[in-house]
């Protein structure tokens, strides 16, 4: 976990306790996200044949900042019928309250709120 503290400075985290590394649960989060808001999809973390729809996400931004707000940035890439489509992604979202537990119920809501941006992406696919 980071935590920016000032326009150019950022603090990682040493003492956070998590259940199981960072990206293993943002994946799974948008696994159970997308596998929710895509009826008749089959969404998976694992490849299911060279013929299937792949959807890979990079995240570059996952923190909390000296001014209350939260970060989740970064970009998908999508494969669908032998096109690619990429689209960045930037959400900031203030936390309503101080302090560590506000932080990250914040970033797992903007994490949902892109999650939900994909799926409406791919819902509007041919």
């Amino acid at each position: 976990m980071v935590y920016q503290t000032t326009d150019v400075q950022y603090v990682i985290a040493n003492n956070n306790l998590w259940a199981s590394p960072l990206d293993q649960q943002l994946r799974t989060t948008l696994v159970a996200n997308l596998s929710q808001q895509l009826p008749g999809w089959v969404v998976s973390s694992q490849p299911l044949g060279s013929e299937q729809d792949t959807l890979n996400v990079a995240v570059n931004g996952f923190h909390g900042r000296y001014d209350g707000r939260v970060i989740v940035s970064g970009e998908w890439l999508l494969k669908h019928q032998g096109q690619l489509i990429k689209r960045p992604f930037n959400i900031v979202l203030r936390q309503e309250q101080d302090g560590y537990d506000a932080m990250v119920k914040t970033l797992a809501q903007a994490w949902s709120q892109e999650a939900a941006a994909i799926a409406s992406e791919l819902n509007r696919l041919p």
